[in-house]
């Protein structure tokens, strides 16, 4: 049963409970009671602006106006259309296919922005270096399809998707929860139930060699800005297919080790209902040059909750999955 999403730390909530939102006067960002900007609240990224921006598009950056609201509307018809069309029957054997509209939420507006990347001009993902080329060809070669089940990524596995960073938008579950102690910031996450623990208090990075699902995240601030350097991500081309729908690829396991990765994202609260969040992306080993993007995150309406994500209901799917790849080997189709 959907329920709504409470797991978070225990301390920070006690805090919360004790600090009110304050008033946003004209061109002040509110700050919490330890002086600190306060980005508190529950945000959506969801929007239908691509990572990447169209080729047709070449170097335009932005949207008109009318652009705009014409993309809205054609979303919106689109999912009216969808909502009414007649119920389709799946021929026996045939391809059931996957979710329907009716579980996707991705947004009907565009950020204004032709593609979240704005790094590189063209806003695409860069040129891969010689290096990354040669890995992936290697991985899509030795790929195996699901001999054990290391060898299904950690979305299928239901350990984590898009926590980030980045935090990219997705097909759905696009909602943050962002809390505030005077040493942490905790961004909870619709998307796998994850949990971001930013510390704030100067720490230096954890060695290399130690690495974390979400990476090793340091926070502080510049000015009225919240920025968040993150390294020690897991890397590998292994899983070549995007987790979570992200091409980026920063949340695979069971590969490299080298420490190449660093994402900085910067959060910025516009106005009582806005923050601007910026992300770079850093990997010389990867890419022959760094990524950019942004784009707005909205502040949740009061009747639009977070809520769990119990995903695979426990993944008790895997023991269908290997079964069935196991089954497909008897009748010689693997």
């Amino acid at each position: 049963m959907i329920r709504q999403h409470v797991t978070a730390l225990s301390s920070v909530i006690a805090l919360l409970a004790m600090v009110p939102a304050q008033a946003t006067a004209q061109g002040v960002t509110p700050k919490t009671p330890w002086g600190h900007p306060d980005l508190q609240g529950t945000y959506t990224n969801k929007t239908t602006t691509p990572l990447q921006r169209p080729e047709d598009l070449a170097n335009r950056e932005f949207l008109t106006a009318e652009e705009v609201a014409t993309r809205e509307q054609a979303a919106l018809a689109r999912n009216a259309d969808l909502l009414q069309a007649a119920a389709q029957k799946t021929a026996v054997g045939g391809n059931v296919g996957a979710y329907n509209n009716f579980w996707l939420d991705g947004g009907t507006r565009p950020t204004g922005r032709t593609s979240l990347i704005f790094e590189p001009a063209n806003g695409r993902l860069p040129a891969l270096t010689p290096e990354a080329e040669r890995v992936r060809a290697a991985a899509r070669e030795a790929r195996h399809e699901a001999d054990t089940w290391g060898d299904l990524e950690l979305n299928d596995r239901c350990l984590i998707w898009q926590a980030g960073p980045p935090m990219l938008p997705s097909a759905y579950n696009n909602n943050f929860m962002i809390m505030q102690t005077p040493d942490y910031v905790a961004i909870q996450v619709e998307m796998i139930h994850d949990t971001r623990i930013i510390p704030l208090d100067g720490r230096g990075h954890i060695p290399p060699d130690v690495r974390q699902w979400n990476g090793d995240m340091r926070g502080h601030w510049e000015g009225e800005t919240l920025v968040i350097e993150t390294t020690n991500l897991p890397r590998t081309e292994a899983n070549a297919a995007a987790v979570g729908g992200d091409p980026i690829l920063l949340r695979a396991a069971n590969g490299r080790s080298d420490d190449t990765v660093t994402v900085t994202e910067r959060i910025t609260r516009v106005d009582a209902d806005t923050l601007n969040y910026e992300f770079i992306i850093e990997d010389p080993t990867t890419w022959t040059q760094s990524i950019k993007g942004e784009f707005p995150m909205l502040r949740l309406p009061a009747e639009e909750l977070l809520y769990e994500y119990a995903c695979h209901e426990g993944n008790y799917s895997m023991e269908g999955i290997l079964g069935g790849e196991r089954t497909l080997e008897l009748e010689g189709k693997r």
